[in-house]
């Protein structure tokens, strides 16, 4: 199971809109992890999972949604066939765009973005977390309220 998640943790959504309200139906959602101290920017479609500051979640972040660890195929199929999909409530499918560093020496912190269909994401923090990492990587993230 471990192989098929690149990353996670627990995040506590800090502050919601930090720079306004710019979509009817996405809230960008400001959290930190709690294991990791990584910090994340994660635009959520809030109509079909409502976010509020003080909320606690777990994040993952994944190649597949398989269970074996093969390639996800893009498709969806019906069926009894359990996959990572069912341990989380809300899950999208995105592409890594951009990785880069800041800092330097103890200080040096790395960032990933994602986007999902014109959703973003900014997850920064320990470049030892991110390692796993690679441009034009497919991901999906999960998520479940805790």
């Amino acid at each position: 199971m471990s192989s098929i998640i690149l990353f996670e943790d627990i995040f506590v959504v800090d502050k919601i809109d930090p720079d306004g309200k710019k979509f009817d139906k996405v809230s960008r959602i400001e959290a930190r992890s709690q294991n990791c101290d990584m910090y994340m920017l994660l635009d959520v479609n809030v109509e079909i999972y409502p976010m509020r500051v003080g909320d606690k979640f777990a994040l993952a972040l994944a190649h597949t949604l398989n269970l074996d660890g093969t390639p996800d195929t893009g498709y969806y199929t019906q069926g009894g066939r359990k996959s990572l999909a069912d341990k989380f409530e809300y899950i999208m499918h995105g592409k890594l765009y951009k990785i880069s560093d800041e800092g330097s020496g103890k200080t040096l912190k790395a960032e990933i973005y994602v986007s999902y269909g014109g959703l973003l994401m900014m997850l920064k923090g320990d470049p030892s977390y991110i390692t796993q990492f690679e441009l034009d990587q497919k991901l999906f993230l999960l998520m479940r309220k805790l």
